[in-house]
């Protein structure tokens, strides 16, 4: 029975997540009916920065990162896509070229729509177009939540908000701290804040010698989450699709 009650949990918490929980069942059976399915290897581009944005994407199964690079090589990791989510950028909302790369972390099924497909069913159908306005408004807040971290609150802050983030959608709490399901290695930690491996390094000891996270089989463990809440202000205020990676 206590699996049971886990599992309807998990699943409940991943509809919260989600960024696709706006639109109404009608309106994303309408998505999924003008779909095409199309299948994807693990570090495959789903779309490249500065290609025509023309597209949108369903994520069926996988996992998908969106990034942005810059001169120097380094990247940053803006957001990390499951299934369910939908991304990617249309002209009609305001859109020429993709502003960022889309790139595979797994083998993906993602169902893929094209912007006449959309511009059809916004103009058929206004609750359509009212959920687009939600979404749309969502991904916005989501980085402006993301950018005000990093801006705000420095490095310590971004990566405080990221180990919150990766908590509500990959953390499960056991008796010694949260753990994570999900295996990011400090390099990638890094991306997600646009900083080096040697920073995240230098930041994770330091909390470490505080009692604030562990490690445990070398993935980290958050031992004291009002330590890390405390570090990038957090007000526990946003709703779950707009706090996670």
């Amino acid at each position: 029975m206590e699996n049971v009650t886990d599992l309807k949990q998990q699943q409940e918490k991943r509809k919260q997540i989600m960024n696709t929980n706006m639109f109404s069942m009608q309106n994303m059976d309408a998505l999924k009916a003008v779909m095409n399915i199309v299948t994807f290897k693990k570090g495959a581009s789903v779309y490249w920065e500065g290609d025509k944005a023309d597209k949108l994407y369903y994520l069926i199964k996988g996992r998908v990162k969106l990034y942005k690079s810059a001169y120097d090589g380094k990247d940053l990791v803006l957001h990390y896509f499951t299934p369910n989510d939908l991304f990617g950028e249309l002209e009609c909302f305001g859109f020429e070229e993709y502003t960022f790369t889309a790139e595979t972390l797994s083998d993906c099924t993602i169902g893929v729509i094209s912007d006449k497909d959309v511009d059809a069913l916004l103009m058929a159908n206004p609750s359509m177009a009212l959920d687009f306005m939600r979404w749309t408004g969502l991904m916005i807040r989501y980085t402006q939540v993301k950018m005000r971290d990093l801006i705000f609150y420095g490095k310590n802050g971004a990566l405080a908000s990221t180990l919150l983030r990766m908590a509500h959608g990959y953390g499960k709490k056991e008796e010694d701290g949260i753990h994570y399901s999900i295996d990011l290695t400090n390099s990638d930690l890094a991306q997600l804040i646009g900083s080096t491996r040697e920073t995240v390094n230098r930041m994770l000891q330091a909390w470490k010698a505080d009692g604030a996270i562990g490690y445990y089989h070398g993935a980290i463990v958050i031992k004291n989450i009002d330590y890390i809440k405390a570090i990038c202000h957090c007000e526990d205020r946003c709703p779950l699709n707009v706090c996670r990676l």
